[in-house]
């Protein structure tokens, strides 16, 4: 059991969306003093999972933090949907981090199917066009892919 289990029961107690909570609400709840890193950097009550100890105890609770105030040492958090991906940060839109309580579906079976199908061999540049006119074509500045970047196509 984390020592931060404290606050994963008072937010399973809550009954609202939203619980807005004052640093130091959280720290009586705990009933010891945040570590000052929570007090000096913001990136502290990201939803990461990753982040620390404290962060998967909101997360496998169900909620998320948003709004989180320095200044005025205040946060919200919010009760996440059952279908809503955690996001990373504080809130806003990107990237989504798997969450513990979330059930990752396998793989799908055509993954990795084609694996050991192609040989490189040893010196052979990919990125090299590979008929000599083409890199000619690349090389000429009258040359446009088929007028579809140029409105007025140039002859070749």
């Amino acid at each position: 059991m984390s020592k931060y289990e404290p606050l994963g029961d008072f937010l399973r107690s809550q009954y609202g969306d939203e619980v807005r909570v004052r640093f130091a609400e959280i720290e009586r709840i705990l009933g010891f003093p945040l570590p000052p890193s929570a007090r000096a950097h913001r990136p502290w009550w990201s939803n990461n999972p990753d982040n620390s100890a404290i962060t998967k105890v909101w997360l496998n609770a169900g909620f998320r933090t948003e709004q989180v105030d320095m200044a005025g040492e205040t946060l919200v958090f919010v009760r996440a949907k059952k279908e809503e991906a955690m996001t990373v940060g504080f809130g806003e839109a990107g990237a989504a981090a798997p969450v513990a309580s979330v059930k990752r579906l396998p793989p799908h079976p055509a993954i990795g199917a084609m694996k050991g199908m192609i040989t490189i061999m040893p010196g052979v540049d990919l990125t090299e066009p590979t008929h000599p006119e083409w890199a000619d074509m690349l090389d000429d500045p009258n040359w446009s892919v088929g007028g579809l970047d140029d409105p007025k196509p140039r002859d070749r």
